[in-house]
């Protein structure tokens, strides 16, 4: 027979267990810094690894279209970090960061959302090559100035889970973001780009994901 001190000692531990932070997921690198393992794309003539980064382009001449680098594995809600450089002289001097993606059969496109960095757009979410117009949602100029080192290493941060997305840039929010429409996939692949038609050079390096519950 449960006596009540049993009984006392048994609901508190069901009450501090409901009281304790579920644990998270551990952050692991979605790239090895030295080889495209886990990675698709271009990479006898566009992608290439310098000193640990993905990288593309040159200063010299430019970059004929839209390219991406992306995952093989497609992932669903998830948290990723990141650190991007860009440089240009001339064009669209513009990269970003795809995710919940998938690349368009018979083109060099992919569909779905796109962490925007570069051309101004720094910090932008954008959805490439589905809907109409470049951007979904922009930060204002004063928070993107606030937000860009300019010419420098950039730390971007994604949160997606389920409909709501978070984007920060270099520990600024740029971007808090519900999307609305059900038919939008909610899962999909990471991919890396370097935009057309500019004289420019982009790196993406210490690319880690904590992928979080559904």
């Amino acid at each position: 027979m449960t006596t009540m001190s049993t009984l006392r000692r048994i609901i508190t531990g069901i009450v501090l267990a409901l009281a304790l932070p579920a644990a998270q997921a551990e952050s692991v690198p979605l790239f090895d810094g030295k080889t495209f393992t886990g990675w698709e794309g271009d990479i006898t003539q566009t992608w290439r690894i310098e000193e640990g980064a993905f990288t593309a382009g040159n200063l010299e001449t430019k970059q004929p279209k839209n390219d991406f680098l992306a995952t093989t594995k497609a992932y669903g809600n998830f948290e990723l970090t990141l650190e991007v450089k860009i440089a240009g002289t001339e064009g669209f001097v513009n990269g970003g960061i795809q995710f919940w993606s998938e690349r368009i059969k018979d083109s060099h496109e992919v569909r779905g959302f796109q962490a925007d960095f570069g051309a101004g757009y720094d910090g932008a979410l954008c959805d490439e090559s589905r809907r109409s117009g470049r951007d979904i949602v922009r930060p204002s100029n004063e928070i993107h100035d606030q937000a860009l080192k300019k010419d420098e290493w950039n730390v971007y941060r994604i949160r997606a889970e389920g409909p709501h997305i978070q984007l920060w840039l270099n520990g600024v929010k740029t971007i808090d973001y519900i999307e609305k429409d059900p038919a939008i996939p909610l899962k999909g692949h990471f991919a890396v780009q370097i935009h057309g038609g500019a004289k420019t050079q982009i790196w993406y390096r210490k690319l880690m994901i904590e992928e979080l519950p559904d």
